[in-house]
């Protein structure tokens, strides 16, 4: 059994920030800690989360989106990555330390976008943010 921290990014619907969070974090934190991702409810791999997390060279095909009750797994620390998340955030055995980190939601923003390439570029911004807090989630612990 590890003696890893279990660390879970939580937001809505498991499809978008959490992914990249959870894609990001065992790429370049993965020998250190346990992550998982998570939503209150699922929606589903966004498939242009998929497409630039690939861009900048982390595969998160395979990932899926999973409540927390789906995981089965105690956590240590719990980084909601949206605000809908943390104001409604469930209640966890094993008492986690609750962070909040909020992110922009790329989908939403992409509904306003006069173009594919504006729309990306949403979801580039916001997967940026993500690998910037990740590379610097120590001062958060």
């Amino acid at each position: 059994m590890s003696e890893q921290l279990n660390i879970l990014f939580l937001c809505t619907g498991n499809s978008c920030r959490s992914q990249m969070a959870e894609g990001w974090a065992k790429a370049l934190k993965g020998e250190q800690y346990n992550f998982y991702s998570a939503g209150i409810e699922t929606h589903g791999l966004n498939p242009n989360v998929v497409k630039v997390m690939a861009e900048a060279g982390v595969d998160i095909s395979g990932q899926q989106s999973d409540t927390v009750g789906d995981l089965g797994v105690e956590f240590d620390v719990v980084f909601t990555v949206c605000g809908h998340a943390h104001e409604t955030c469930p209640v966890f055995s094993g008492a986690p330390r609750l962070i909040h980190v909020g992110f922009d939601d790329p989908p939403k923003l992409a509904k306003t976008a006069a173009s594919e390439a504006e729309a990306l570029g949403h979801y580039r911004r916001v997967r940026d943010e993500i690998r910037s807090f990740v590379e610097h989630i120590e001062e958060y612990l």
